[in-house]
């Protein structure tokens, strides 16, 4: 025994003299926390001092050693990189052992938390020193209150794709499944969130499957806080997007139906954006189509997307409404959003990619009800928009000519003289003949009409002039 504690006393002793602490201070063990704006060299003795303390103390003395440390991280996110650099992060998980008091495991598990929170090279010394594993097993056995701290963690950890494999390794799948099932409002939410950043491994997608993670994403959009229904969404969009069989799956839980509810209940544009996603991919199989293609009330929301949503959101609305089956009743009813959608093809920087071709994929769509080919030239903007764009001086413009070219043609097919004539006395006329010189294509279909009565002219029957007849 006596043999036993002079190892024990020798280990420490040995410990105080690799920090230096004796060599820098001879008077005093306990140093005084380094104050605001201290140097760094300052600051790194004390990180070291501390991580010396937390290993010789009793459980007070680590208890106050943690303390120290949590200060540390509170007070500058910076200084985690030079707490994962001086301290010793191995002892520092090693604390989040069930032989630990539970008040030591909990500044512990916060201290980790913050640390792979704070800064990707203090999250890649967590992860290389063995953190992933015993925070699988907090979450798994600990406390609501490390189970909360634990899934914080995990998910910043996984947040780095390099580490994600990791997961399944460590066995965690299923206890991330069962966390998202049945833990804390906040332990589910973080839960969700590893799950998402997990779910883009491919073997691992497989996991999630087999441990059921669909219904409880299912689950979470109509149970969950606003921030797990927005990570479960954005999860359900990445499994969607996997294959038919997740999709299968999604709609068989009833997927579908759950996302609609949260489409109309959320106003979180993140959540909007991928629960819209979610419907997109969904909107594949010709059922879903008929569903959303027969509900009014989603159309109204899709045209309120198109209208008043983030760029990003107003894109994928109008892919949606590209897949759709509308009748003429239901584009009228839509009506509203035309402006928008030719608004969006003159986007300046045509980013998101695709945009432009989207939008006027929509808008040709809507108008092949002829109320709307009357009603879109009754708008004076959205006319003097597409004459912009067909102007091959506008050099700014990024616009790809086949789309404003392809809405004109679109209006103008079985159109009355009048809505011909909306666009001639707005400039497009010279606009579309140089567009003919130039040979892009759909021109020759607007400019030649077999219906001999109708001529590209104000009111005029004659084309001595030199017009063309549309």
């Amino acid at each position: 025994m006596s043999s036993a504690s002079l190892s024990a006393h020798l280990h420490d002793i040995d410990l105080l003299l690799k920090s230096g602490v004796l060599n820098r201070q001879s008077n005093a063990i306990v140093l005084s926390q380094p104050g605001p704006g201290s140097a760094k060299e300052e600051l790194g003795f004390f990180i070291r001092d501390l991580f010396t303390r937390l290993q010789i103390g009793g459980i007070e003395f680590k208890k106050k050693a943690l303390d120290s440390l949590l200060q540390i991280l509170n007070e500058d996110e910076k200084s985690s990189i030079l707490v994962a650099k001086e301290g010793d992060m191995r002892y520092l998980i090693h604390l989040l052992d069930n032989n630990h008091h539970s008040s030591v495991r909990e500044q512990a598990a916060v201290a980790v938390s913050l640390l792979v929170s704070s800064s990707d090279s203090s999250r890649k010394c967590v992860f290389e020193e063995g953190g992933l594993g015993p925070l699988l097993r907090l979450l798994e056995t600990g406390s609501m209150y490390l189970k909360e701290k634990a899934a914080i963690a995990i998910e910043a950890i996984t947040s780095d794709p390099e580490n994600s494999w990791a997961v399944s390794a460590y066995g965690g799948i299923p206890v991330l499944v069962e966390t998202c099932r049945s833990g804390s409002p906040l332990a589910q939410t973080h839960a969700a969130g590893a799950v998402k950043n997990v779910s883009a491994i491919d073997e691992i997608r497989v996991s999630l499957a087999e441990e059921g993670i669909v219904p409880v994403l299912v689950q979470l959009l109509t149970s969950g806080n606003s921030f797990a229904q927005e990570k479960a969404s954005n999860c359900l969009w990445i499994l969607a997007s996997a294959g038919e069989d997740f999709r299968v799956s999604i709609l068989q839980e009833g997927g579908l139906q759950s996302l609609l509810n949260l489409l109309d209940e959320s106003s979180n544009p993140d959540t909007l954006e991928h629960v819209l996603r979610s419907i997109y991919i969904l909107s594949r199989s010709s059922s879903t189509i008929r569903i959303l293609s027969s509900s009014i009330s989603f159309l109204l929301q899709l045209c309120d997307a198109i209208k008043n949503g983030t760029i990003v959101i107003q894109q994928i609305s109008a892919s949606i409404l590209c897949n759709l089956s509308m009748s003429d009743f239901q584009k009228r009813s839509i009506s509203s959003c035309m402006g928008s959608l030719v608004k969006m093809m003159m986007n300046e920087s045509s980013k998101p990619v695709g945009l432009q071709e989207s939008s006027a994929q929509a808008l040709i769509s809507l108008l092949t009800a002829k109320t709307n080919r009357k009603e879109i030239v009754r708008d004076e903007k959205s006319i003097l928009r597409l004459v912009q764009m067909l102007d091959p001086k506008n050099e700014s413009s990024v616009v790809n000519k086949k789309y404003p070219v392809s809405v004109v043609s679109a209006i103008v097919a079985g159109s009355s003289q009048s809505c011909r004539n909306k666009i001639m006395s707005a400039g497009g006329y010279s606009h579309l003949q140089k567009l003919a010189e130039m040979d892009v294509p759909g021109i020759n279909t607007i400019l030649t009409n077999p219906d001999k009565e109708f001529q590209f002219g104000c009111g005029s029957s004659s084309t001595a002039s030199g017009g063309r007849y549309w």
